[in-house]
C-alpha cells in the first residue's frame, strides 16, 4: 500500500501530538471542526478518516471515492453506519483502551460533586449564602451502594475507585459472566430494576445499541430509590431524558450528573439544564491532556498502520474488509 502523501481527513478537533505522528510519516492531514459543511468537499480528496462525533453515514461516503479507512478517535461508533462501510470494504477502527481511565476518574468526580454539592455549594458561596453549610445536606460515600451498568474497561476501573472510597459495589451486565465479577468481590445483579433499587448511586457504563438505548426509562428510574443519583458517561439516549427530567422534578430521584446527551451539543433549551439537582459537562470524560493525546495519536497510529499493512485487527471493527494478509 502506498504511504506518503495520503490525505487524512480528520473530522473534529484531535490533540496536535496525532496531527504531528501523521506529518512525520508523509501524510497531508485536512483538519475540520465536527459537524462542518465542508466535510463534503474536502472528502472527494481524504484516502482516510479520522472521526470524533461527525456522522460517517452514506451521504459522505457517496461523497467519498478515495476512502480506504475511517479511524475513531474513541471506542464508541453509534455515529457510523457500519454497514455502509463494511459494503464498500472500508475498515472502522477504533483507539482500544486508552480512555478508560480517564473515563472512570470522571464518572468518580460526577459522583462527589453530587453527594458533596459542589455545584450548589459553590454558587451559595459566591452569592452570600454561607449559611448553607449548615443544611447538612453532603453524603459520604463510604458505606454507600453504587450499580454499575456495564462491565466493560470503565466499569472495571470504578468498581476500583468505588470500592477504595469504602463503597458497596453491584454491577448488572448480562453479557460478562458472574464469576468474573464476583472474583473482584462485587455482587452480581441479574435483575436491572430490582438492582436499581438497592443503589445510592447508578453509573452507565454501557455502549449505545438499539437494545440498550432508553435503557433508563420512566419504569428504571421509577425503580430507583428517591435519594439515589444516576450519572451517564457513555452515551446520550442510554437515559430517556424527558423521563429524567420529570423524575428530577417530582422528586422521584436525588440528582444527576450527565456528561453525554440525547442531542449534541444539547440545545441551551434543554428541560434538564433547569434543574438545580443535575450537574453537567461536555462530553468531555475522556478529554484529560494525557487521554486527548493517547487518542490522537492512536487513531492516527490505526491510520498509519493501515497504509503500510500492519493494522492490529483487534482494534477494527468490521474485519470482515481486511485482506488475509493484514
Amino acid at each position: 500500500m502506498t504511504e506518503v502523501g495520503n490525505c487524512v481527513l480528520v473530522l473534529g478537533r484531535i490533540a496536535d501530538a496525532g496531527l504531528e505522528r501523521l506529518s512525520s510519516v508523509g501524510f497531508r492531514s485536512v483538519p475540520l471542526p465536527d459537524h462542518s459543511s465542508e466535510r463534503f468537499a474536502a472528502v472527494r480528496e481524504a484516502d482516510a478518516i479520522i472521526v470524533r462525533m461527525t456522522p460517517i453515514d452514506e451521504e459522505l461516503l457517496k461523497a467519498a471515492p478515495r476512502l480506504r479507512i475511517v479511524s475513531r478517535h474513541g471506542v464508541g461508533y453509534d455515529t457510523v453506519d457500519l454497514a455502509a462501510l463494511t459494503r464498500r470494504g472500508i475498515p472502522l477502527t477504533v483507539t482500544g483502551d486508552v480512555n478508560s481511565g480517564a473515563v472512570a476518574e470522571h464518572t468518580m468526580a460526577l459522583i462527589l460533586a453530587l453527594a458533596k454539592r459542589i455545584t450548589e455549594y459553590d454558587s451559595a458561596t459566591r452569592t452570600g449564602n454561607f449559611a448553607i453549610r449548615d443544611s447538612f445536606s453532603a453524603l459520604e460515600l463510604a458505606g454507600r451502594t453504587i450499580l454499575l451498568l456495564g462491565y466493560g474497561r470503565i466499569g472495571r476501573k470504578v468498581a476500583v475507585l468505588a470500592a477504595a472510597f469504602g463503597m458497596r459495589v453491584l454491577v448488572y451486565d448480562p453479557f460478562v459472566e458472574p464469576a468474573q465479577i464476583t472474583a473482584q468481590g462485587y455482587t452480581v445483579e441479574s435483575d436491572l430494576h430490582s438492582a436499581l433499587g438497592k443503589a445510592d448511586f447508578v453509573t452507565v457504563h454501557l455502549p449505545k445499541t438499539p437494545e440498550t438505548t432508553h435503557l433508563i426509562d420512566a419504569a428504571a428510574l421509577a425503580a430507583m430509590r428517591s435519594d439515589a443519583f444516576i450519572v451517564n458517561v457513555a452515551r446520550g439516549g442510554l437515559i430517556d431524558e424527558q423521563a429524567l427530567f420529570k423524575a428530577l422534578k417530582e422528586g422521584g430521584i436525588a440528582g444527576a450528573a450527565l456528561d453525554v446527551f440525547e442531542v449534541e451539543p444539547p440545545s441551551e433549551s434543554n428541560p434538564i439544564f433547569t434543574c438545580r439537582n443535575v450537574v453537567l459537562s461536555p462530553h468531555s470524560a475522556a478529554f484529560t491532556r494525557e487521554c486527548a493525546d493517547r487518542m490522537a495519536v492512536a487513531s492516527a497510529e490505526n491510520v498509519i498502520a493501515f497504509f503500510r499493512g500492519n493494522l492490529d485487527r483487534r482494534l477494527v471493527i468490521n474485519p470482515e474488509t481486511l485482506s488475509d494478509n493484514l
